[in-house]
Formats: structure tokens, sequence, C-alpha cells
């Protein structure tokens, strides 16, 4: 299986099977740097943990951003670039050509399903899989491999679900819009509203407002709290700090509202998520094995129809 190791790359290898593999990926190209052709020889999905970068496959060009998810189809060719800030980091989980046909016919009724879109914006129907992707990064994952084939097997159904889009702009649009998410990342425990937002990117606020949601598929206000709702959910499994803590220091004034908020995205409270662990919260119970004998998690999201 291959490694999309170019440089300036830095790549810790998570876990690996004969056709499955799950890597932390570190760039520190920027701007200066100039794009170059790759190829993907698996399927490839990543969760953008942190930084901005453009993506541009046969599938179309998006803006990946934190808490996206990268889609890369067997066989293509894609580039990356680094025109609007310097680095990245991603958890990239790789599939063999095989393995993903088995996950897509159950996940997307056909296995001859492909990406049709080059990512998945960051929203509240991946978010519980994506953090426990992020978590076991720090080594935290019972079952790496599980995971992996948990965590296609959503992307596939949501992917093919279609419920979750986004468009290109403008180059320049989207340049003025990677630097207002930049500040969201740098600075998301702040009250960072509309006017401050616009400000950075240097446009009127309803004119940011549409650009922004084009880009990212969601509001600046709602993509801003997914971000620290999973700061959240990942402090919560990795430290022993107060609930409270954790709502205050990531940006929320009132813990009832956190409370709630969190619930929503995760579907548990906060402490019944720390008391349950991320992996088992994320990945459900239940487990379907296809018809080669191979174990993959019933998801509770509606398939795809074949």
């Amino acid at each position: 299986m291959e490694i999309e190791s170019a440089p300036p790359l830095t790549l810790r290898l998570l876990g690996q099977g004969p056709d499955w593999r799950v890597s932390d990926v570190v760039c520190r190209a920027g701007p200066s740097d100039r794009r170059f052709e790759e190829r993907h020889e698996d399927y490839g999905i990543g969760l953008v943990v942190g930084g901005t970068f453009g993506y541009r496959a046969a599938s179309g060009r998006a803006l990946l951003h934190p808490g996206a998810v990268l889609l890369g189809n067997a066989g293509t060719c894609y580039e990356c670039g680094h025109e609007h800030g310097h680095g990245d980091r991603c958890i990239a989980v790789q599939l063999a050509p095989a393995l993903f046909e088995e996950i897509a016919a159950f996940a997307a009724g056909t296995a001859r399903f492909r990406f049709a879109t080059p990512m998945l914006p960051s929203g509240p129907a991946l978010a519980r899989i994506l953090v426990a992707l992020e978590a076991a990064s720090t080594g935290t994952a019972a079952s790496m491999e599980e995971l992996a084939l948990a965590v296609a097997e959503q992307v596939v159904a949501a992917s093919a679900g279609a419920t979750l889009r986004c468009e290109p702009c403008p180059a320049a649009d989207e340049r003025r819009v990677a630097r207002a998410i930049r500040l969201i990342e740098a600075r998301a425990e702040e009250a960072l509203g509309l006017d401050a937002l616009a400000a950075e990117a240097g446009m009127s606020r309803y004119h940011f407002l549409r650009r922004f949601r084009r880009v990212t598929g969601r509001t600046p206000y709602r993509y801003l709290l997914d971000l620290r709702l999973r700061r959240a959910a990942l402090r919560l499994r990795r430290t022993r700090e107060s609930v409270a803590t954790i709502a205050f220091d990531i940006g929320f004034g009132d813990l009832s509202t956190f409370n709630a908020q969190f619930r929503a995205a995760f579907g548990q409270a906060p402490q019944a998520w720390r008391r349950s662990g991320v992996i088992s919260a994320a990945v459900p119970r239940r487990v379907v094995r296809t018809p080669s004998g191979r174990a993959i998690a019933d998801m509770t999201h509606p398939r795809h129809p074949a």
C-alpha cells in the first residue's frame, strides 16, 4: 500500500494491516512551495486536524479545513497546495480497493461506488467518529483496524447520501475565507463575531457569510461551535479536568449551554462521553458481517439506496 510522503511531510504510522493503514501526517509546506501531482494508489480518507490547504482531483477542487474530510479515489491523480498559509495536519486512512469495495457495497449499496466530491465539510454527522480518529493519534484506540473500518463505512455512507456538500468559489475569495478559518483555529476560545471574521477576510459581512458557507458548508458561528465541541470531546477523553473547566476554557460562557450543545453533537452528556470512552461512544456496538466474513460496524444513519 502507498505512503503519500512527498516532502516536506512527516508521517507517523498509527496502525496497518495488509489492506489498510492509518497515519498521522504533518505537512510544513507554505505559499512558496509549488504544487506537484501525486497519485492515490488506494482509497484515501483524511481528517484535517489543523491548518488549511487546497486539494484538486478529478472529483473537483476544495479548500480543506479543520474538521473537513478529504476524499480520494484509488487510481486517480491529485494536487495539494498551501497558497493560503503554512502547514496542516491530517489523520489519514488508506484502504486497498478490494476492502473499500466491500465496505462500499454495505454502506453505499454498490461495490462500484466512488467519491463524487473532493471532500466532506465539517459537520455533526461525522463528529463522533472523527473525534475518535483524532483521539487514536495519541494511542487511545483499542482497535485501530476496527476504528479504520468504522470511519470508512460512515464516510462512505455520508458521501453516498449526498447530505454534506460544498462548492468551490473564486480563488481570491477562497484565500480570504482561509484567513478567517485560520483565525478561528488560533482563537476559537474567544468571542469571534461576524464583524471580526469578515474584517479578517477583508469582505463585507454579507459577502463573507455567503462565501464562508460556500467553502465550508457551515455558517461561521456553526463552524466555530463545531470546532469548540470537538476540542472539548478530546479533552474529556485525554484529561481529568472538570467539565466546567473545559467548557469555559474553550469559549462557552454558560455550562448549561455547553452541556446541551455537546449532547446535541455527540449524543451523550459530557460526563457520559468521558466514562464510555471515545472509541466506544463513536463506534456502534452492533456489528454486521459482510459476505467475506469481515466485521463492519453498523452505523445508525440511513443507508444510501442501492
